[in-house]
């Protein structure tokens, strides 16, 4: 396969002990969908890209501004690089309850809006109001606690978050968990315009298979801790994906 497009490269991810090791790449502009039973080893696959856990032996490197293919290892290196993620769990793991729409927003890509260490709060707000559009996010002001906000409206603001990191591939985890329908379509419409016209690679991992056939260029399935199957969009069907998911060649009916 061409190394056309690759903007990351991943060798040798041990997702469990004794499980073979996962390999491969991806490509700028791309969606690729992560699906599998509970618990089998999607969720590990993301984070290892994230640099959250890494086992020895492994390698992740992204493809930097320069044209050269850098190496980190973990999820601060990671971020530098452009490589961001967004947790499953956005009230536990995600925002800041007790601080403001701008602050949950802000505090990651501070350095981008400081010049000699000071900050420039007109220029953050600016560039919320721009992500605030693009995503269509409500709240009463951007003083205003995100706790005060919808769900669907806080994943958005950490949707926007990881936007301000100027991002060159996007991990999300389950990022329309427990979200509306319309915020989910907002969502949807998001992934392919940055995919489409920013060149973002995105890899979600999804519960809804719905979702990735809908969204996904590829889904690379995974069972017990190894990836069994990539299937291209042109072979994406719901039986399709469930079978693999069970190990099948095919769905019993």
């Amino acid at each position: 396969m061409s190394n056309e497009g690759v903007i990351l490269q991943y060798e040798n991810l041990v997702l469990a002990s004794g499980r073979t090791p996962v390999s491969g790449t991806l490509r700028a502009g791309e969606i690729t969908g992560l699906a599998g039973l509970e618990g089998h080893g999607q969720e590990q696959f993301l984070l290892a890209l994230a640099g959250f856990s890494r086992t020895r032996g492994s390698t992740v490197r992204v493809k930097t501004t320069g044209g050269t293919f850098a190496d980190y290892s973990n999820h601060h290196a990671a971020a530098r690089h452009g490589v961001v993620y967004l947790p499953r769990d956005r009230r536990a793991t995600g925002i800041f309850p007790v601080l403001s729409v701008l602050d949950n927003f802000g505090i990651p890509s501070m350095p981008r809006f400081s010049v000699a260490g000071i900050l420039d709060r007109r220029k953050q707000k600016a560039q919320l109001a721009a992500y605030t559009e693009f995503l269509s996010i409500r709240y009463p002001s951007m003083g205003a606690p995100i706790s005060s906000l919808s769900g669907g409206n806080q994943q958005k603001v950490l949707l926007a978050r990881l936007l301000a990191l100027e991002p060159r591939v996007m991990l999300l985890n389950d990022p329309t968990r427990g979200v509306d329908l319309n915020t989910r379509l907002k969502f949807y419409e998001a992934f392919r315009q940055l995919a489409r016209d920013k060149g973002i690679a995105l890899v979600i991992l999804s519960s809804e298979i719905e979702e990735i056939l809908q969204i996904c260029d590829t889904v690379s399935i995974f069972r017990d801790f190894e990836r069994t199957e990539v299937i291209e969009k042109k072979a994406m069907t719901m039986s399709r994906v469930i079978a693999a998911m069970f190990g099948q060649s095919e769905v019993v009916l």
